[in-house]
């Protein structure tokens, strides 16, 4: 007979909240399978482990609006139950991803770097074994299953453009409250058009300099990477001469995230997202970069809601293919920014590993009088032009 999984710890916590989130589970199944919350949580701290250990886990799906609706058909609910149970071992976690409609499945400890697409492919096998085996087939019409492999798929996000990775789970402690998140879009809004009206000359004078200096747009369009993983155009003056080589800063950064512990300012050596005596960069467009204008057109991204004033800076996808684990975290911590803790802290001497660590520490600690505190230290920061380049 298989061995249901024990969760001796998590079960520790309230027996109410487990049974108030369970009340459509056949009762022999509450003391392993967990509410909503509770595996949340386990999935939050399986990805923590993973981030320290290596050793990655797979996420396993299964939706079914007809199957689990809450006081639908209890055999049918059971039979999912029994099918997830026969394919999983003591150390996985069995319990609603979403309840009513998605119970998920984590398969722990599968194996470190190059291993564990294998073992994902073992579990599919098992698990689709084990469904199909278990299940009628008109139940097996009523349900979808879907695999996730983490870290490798951390990023994958779900049918809804706008909506969350699978792996996401906001559990800090003071998470934001709407009323909060919308002052925060006000500031947003209001900030951005304030700063586009007051500097519309000097964004005239910035755009004629440009053109009367070099050849090519006066603005620089790229591909950057929000909040979730989605892709947006990031907007700069141009600052490089066109039809540059970009193979010069991909292997800066692979070198800077290689090395995010050490960081000389050097043209083959890392500091964040600057280059030293770049050949790409205009005489104009070393002024621009030192006094941080080129980043004006950004006031843009903020009033279309692709970036804030504040937050982590956006990366550029080649960059992200680099991060390890827990540097991936910042991409789920807080919407992109113009200025963050990183900028107001010495922007380029910080070193990179610091610099994400900042970007989870303004994340975890958010309020609007943070924002406020960053947004009044920031024309400090430009005007010193530490760190800059």
């Amino acid at each position: 007979m298989t061995s249901l999984p024990r969760f001796g710890l998590l079960l520790n916590r309230s027996n109410e909240l487990a049974h108030d989130a369970q009340t459509s589970v056949p009762q022999e199944y509450y003391w392993w399978f967990l509410s909503q919350e509770l595996f949340a949580r386990t999935l939050y701290l399986e990805q923590k482990r993973t981030e320290r250990s290596g050793r990655g886990f797979v996420l396993v799906l299964l939706e079914s609006t007809v199957l689990l609706k809450p006081q639908g058909d209890h055999q049918a609910l059971e039979d999912v139950l029994r099918a997830l149970s026969a394919c999983s071992r003591e150390t996985d976690s069995i319990g609603w991803h979403k309840e009513g409609s998605t119970i998920g499945v984590i398969f722990t400890e599968l194996g470190g770097d190059g291993d564990l697409q294998s073992a994902a492919k073992i579990v599919r096998t098992k698990v689709t074994n084990a469904v199909t085996t278990t299940l009628t087939v008109s139940q097996i019409n009523e349900i979808r299953l879907a695999f996730h492999a983490f870290p490798e798929d951390w990023d994958e996000r779900s049918r809804a453009d706008d909506t969350e990775s699978v792996f996401h789970v906001p559990l800090h402690e003071n998470k934001p409250k709407r009323p909060s998140l919308l002052v925060k879009r006000a500031m947003d809004i209001s900030g951005s058009i304030l700063a586009l009206l007051v500097g519309l000359p000097l964004f005239i004078g910035i755009a004629i300099a440009i053109k009367l200096t070099s050849p090519g747009p006066v603005l620089f369009c790229q591909q950057r990477m929000g909040r979730y993983g989605g892709k947006f155009n990031f907007l700069k003056f141009r600052s490089m001469y066109v039809n540059n080589d970009a193979a010069i800063h991909r292997e800066f950064v692979q070198a800077l995230i290689a090395n995010g512990n050490g960081c000389r300012q050097t043209l083959g050596d890392p500091s964040p997202y600057k280059l030293t005596a770049d050949p790409r960069v205009t005489p104009l467009g070393q002024f621009l970069r030192k006094t941080s204008l080129d980043e004006l057109p950004q006031f843009l991204n903020v009033l279309k809601g692709d970036m804030s004033l504040v937050g982590p800076r956006p990366p550029i996808p080649y960059e992200v293919e680099r991060y390890r684990a827990w540097h991936r975290r910042r991409l789920l911590a807080a919407k992109p920014g113009i200025t963050g803790l990183w900028q107001v802290a010495g922007r380029s001497r910080v070193k990179f590993d610091d610099m994400v660590r900042m970007d989870l520490r303004y994340a975890a600690s958010w309020s609007l009088w943070l924002d406020i505190k960053i947004l009044l230290k920031t024309p400090l920061a430009v005007f010193s032009t530490n760190g800059a380049h």
